[in-house]
């Protein structure tokens, strides 16, 4: 049997962080960021129902999706987002489920889907147990405005889009307490792998 884990985190949380670690253990890990990418690449089934939703305007001169401008429009139009969700969601979820096939066809006994919004989008029904990469809220608010550079107001609004991490804490089979330097997350890291007797 495979293993599916949901790994989640806040944004600036440290989740990718913990997800390198354990692509360099040999964990075949499943992005939902990439595979956000992916999906509406020029051709796609998602590209073109995109277009036919928002008109050419949103293409850039090679015609690949300006993604700016599009962030832009949804960003203030609940409507227009939710179109766009609708759109590129499902196309995410049949994408990770595809390539979690794939992982299990060639024997490997742990696959991680690393979703951000993994409780919000309420898709843990894809994966058998979750981790949640924690950090104290200063802590992560601080590390969003260095990393991006951005206004403590910019930041928090950032934050406030997101399931606080608080909550999330509750929905979680295991936490890795990321507030502190790399090695005790490491360490925690270690213990959820021997915990659980995961493979790669």
């Amino acid at each position: 049997m495979t293993m599916i884990l949901g790994l989640t985190g806040g944004i600036s949380s440290g989740k990718s962080t913990v997800s390198n670690m354990l692509s360099a253990k040999g964990y075949t890990i499943i992005d939902a960021d990439i595979a956000a990418r992916e999906v509406v690449n020029i051709g796609e089934s998602a590209y073109h129902q995109i277009v036919e939703a928002f008109g050419e305007d949103i293409l850039l001169e090679d015609k690949s999706l300006n993604r700016k401008k599009l962030g832009g429009i949804v960003f203030h139009d609940t409507e227009k987002r939710l179109l766009l969700n609708s759109i590129v969601h499902p196309a995410v979820r049949s994408y990770m489920l595809h390539k979690k096939e794939e992982a299990i066809a060639v024997g490997k006994k742990t696959v991680i889907m690393d979703i951000p919004l993994l409780f919000e989008s309420k898709l843990t029904y894809m994966v058998d147990r979750t981790i949640l990469v924690y950090v104290d809220q200063m802590v992560q608010l601080q590390r969003l405005m260095n990393r991006d550079q951005l206004s403590k107001e910019e930041a928090l609004a950032r934050m406030n889009a997101q399931m606080p991490l608080e909550e999330k804490i509750k929905l979680s089979d295991a936490v890795i307490d990321n507030n502190q330097d790399i090695d005790k997350t490491k360490k925690q890291l270690e213990n959820i792998i021997n915990d659980w007797k995961l493979r790669p």
